[in-house]
């Protein structure tokens, strides 16, 4: 057997880990047993909800932009809400685009990517998604950095600094390091993981090397989209696009 098939023993299998991954969650004390259930339903919904609409969507061009454009906008929401609350969230969808758009014209744009919703679809899907946390990380911690620190914004604004300049000089450091996780991920590669384009190019019938080609575009245009993206985000929040709640005492 050369892939994970759709069969009982994996359903049994895959609903013991989130059920294992909950009850470890709830007997630590880490706050997250319902919550670890619960995504594991919507994964399993979600999944089999998206592949049933990519067999319909593949073979129509507009009906691949809609799918694209909805994961856009989901994206985009959800890492808004990572960093704050009310209208400010719709900021997020700035840094989203600004990240995935560029790459994703460049890949298809050059033929390295073929121009169908076969590959569009999850090219785009693992863009968006690297985008979605690096701007929620870069977010998050840049809003954090500068309601912790208001007192050196301040301090940096009497030095004669401009609001944007002083916000950046405290909340870059912090924000930049949302880059970590995807440097990590590419520079450990095949000596400590093996990523999913990788894994599932093997399962699915292609060469080692096949394998290894895509894997390394996923990564290297992952981690130029992110870059792209955690700047835009740090750009935004020191110009107050996400509002701050300064922590006083």
């Amino acid at each position: 057997m050369s892939t994970i098939g759709l069969s009982p023993l994996t359903a049994v299998v895959v609903a013991l880990l989130a059920v294992a991954g909950a009850a470890v969650s709830r007997l630590g004390g880490l706050g997250h047993g319902r919550a670890v259930l619960v995504a594991c339903l919507r994964a399993a919904v979600q999944l089999g909800a998206v592949a049933l609409i990519i067999v319909w969507a593949v073979e129509r061009p507009l009906a691949v932009a809609a799918f694209i454009a909805v994961m856009y906008g989901v994206a985009s929401r959800t890492a808004g809400r990572r960093i704050t609350r009310g209208p400010a969230v719709r900021w997020a969808a700035v840094p989203v685009a600004a990240g995935t758009l560029p790459v994703l014209a460049l890949l298809v744009g050059t033929g390295v990517v073929p121009f169908r919703g076969i590959t569009l679809i999850p090219v785009a899907g693992i863009l968006l998604g690297g985008c979605l946390t690096a701007t929620a990380l870069a977010g998050r911690r840049a809003v954090d950095e500068l309601a912790l620190r208001h007192g050196e914004v301040e301090a940096a604004l009497a030095l004669g600094l401009s609001e944007r300049d002083a916000a950046l000089e405290i909340c870059r450091p912090a924000a930049a390091q949302a880059l970590t996780p995807p440097l990590d991920q590419t520079s450990t590669v095949g000596l400590v993981t093996l990523p999913g384009a990788f894994v599932g190019m093997l399962l699915g019938g292609a060469s080692p090397v096949q394998a290894g080609v895509v894997q390394l575009v996923v990564l290297v245009a992952l981690l130029a989209a992110e870059a792209v993206a955690v700047l835009v985000t740090i750009e935004l929040a020191a110009r107050g696009r996400f509002p701050v709640r300064r922590r006083t005492g």
